[in-house]
């Protein structure tokens, strides 16, 4: 009797072993941090998520958090992530206010936003340098950061003061609240404000930048590294190219750190999508959209 007692005993106890087992892999199976990870090493394996995120700021970041979103949600269908620009001054606010769940920057947070909003926590997520373009029928290549000062304060009107064929320069800036315009000016003018009304035509988007330079001869404007193409000739800044070998080897100046940025420490859904903006794949989208990685 004594030992059919213990059988049964045995066999209870091996049931409820089972059964917790199998509830803890259950689990682990919804939740993504249950399982650790080592941050840069988790690839589009992370499944099983569910809800939705809205991300919005930096029109630089912005195709990056397009990017991201779509392989999240292609791997989660589930999963609903909202993506919008604005510029950086918009995602740092926005988030601080609580109104989107991640802001995304392409500047480094100022101590003014840190005083309105003290919880914020930002992350670098890529690198990027700023460049220099103009028309590629232009013949300048190259032009030293005291003329680009010279020629944002109004002081350079036309290229031929730089070199260049006698032609009045068309001058584009980005709007208030631009982290690609907040570091050119920390940067480049040392922080002397752009003379908007002196000439300089402002615009929206690092797209719309692009596209004011590819169809003007005689523009003249900044932008983010990741937005160079055919349409457009970068310039080389006092020699130096604005290449990501530059940029990492910290020859070419004119650079900057890409952020995501929450409220507070991330929920699951918040540290999921960094952990995947992070990840090999994550970074993958980063060099292919012409970005540096932060590895």
């Amino acid at each position: 009797m004594k030992i059919g007692k213990h059988i049964t005993i045995a066999i209870i106890l091996s049931i409820a072993i089972i059964i917790a087992g199998a509830y803890y892999y259950a689990n682990m199976s919804i939740n993504p941090k249950s399982t650790p990870t080592i941050p840069g090493a988790i690839t589009t394996a992370t499944t099983g998520l569910s809800g939705s995120l809205t991300v919005a700021g930096s029109t630089t970041v912005l195709p990056l958090n397009q990017e991201w979103a779509r392989l999240m949600m292609e791997a989660n269908p589930d999963l609903r992530i909202s993506v919008s620009g604005g510029g950086s001054g918009h995602g740092v606010k926005s988030v601080g206010a609580g109104e989107v769940d991640i802001g995304a920057s392409s500047r480094d947070v100022k101590s003014s936003e840190m005083e309105s909003y003290p919880d914020i926590e930002p992350v670098a997520i890529a690198m990027d340098s700023i460049a220099l373009v103009v028309h590629p029928s232009n013949p300048i290549t190259d032009m030293s950061t005291e003329d680009i000062a010279k020629i944002y304060a109004g002081e350079i009107t036309n290229f031929k003061e730089v070199g260049g064929p006698d032609m009045k320069i068309d001058v584009y800036t980005r709007e208030e609240g631009s982290g690609t315009r907040s570091s050119f000016e920390e940067q480049v003018l040392e922080k002397a404000e752009i003379t908007i009304f002196g000439g300089a035509l402002v615009k929206p988007s690092n797209g719309e930048m692009r596209a004011a330079v590819a169809g003007n001869d005689r523009g003249f404007a900044y932008l983010s590294l990741g937005y160079l193409d055919g349409a457009i000739k970068p310039l080389t800044v006092d020699g130096v190219e604005p290449s990501i070998d530059n940029v990492k080897s910290g020859s070419y100046s004119i650079s900057r750190k890409l952020y995501l940025i929450t409220k507070g420490a991330p929920s699951d859904l918040e540290q999921a999508f960094i952990d995947f903006a992070l990840s090999n794949d994550g970074q993958a989208v980063v060099t292919d959209g012409g970005f540096i990685s932060v590895k």
